[in-house]
């Protein structure tokens, strides 16, 4: 089965990540790929990634006169979406323990969802 894990950041995690020294920053870059290295070596993971800052964003819209762009961040929002998984698990409960493991976590929001092909959920 596979779930989508959904990171989010907000104030806090920023605070908190602006806040540590160059090692405890590469500790906790360290600790991801340990758990990439994990996820990889029982063949869970399909694919993660960290994402930019919202300022870095784009939005693209399409209407009558074809498609339009506007930078971001867009919302009054204190979350945004940090990065995410693309797990591959057994199970619901797998996904939620590794979601667990996830530092941010600890700051606000990690969510697992069940993807979805054209069909229905792929559960």
């Amino acid at each position: 089965m596979k779930y989508v894990v959904l990171i989010y950041g907000n104030p806090e995690s920023r605070q908190a990540w602006a806040g540590m020294s160059d090692q405890q920053r590469a500790a906790g870059l360290a600790y991801y790929q340990q758990l990439n290295d994990e996820l990889d070596a029982s063949g869970e993971r399909i694919v993660s990634e960290r994402l930019a800052f919202p300022e870095l964003t784009t939005q693209v819209r399409v209407g009558e006169n074809g498609a339009t762009t506007t930078d971001g961040p867009f919302a009054e929002a204190k979350e945004f979406l940090a990065g995410f998984y693309l797990l591959d698990c057994e199970s619901r409960e797998r996904a939620v323990e590794i979601a667990a493991r996830i530092p941010e976590a600890a700051f606000g929001v990690v969510e697992v969802r069940p993807v979805m092909g054209l069909h229905g959920p792929e559960l």
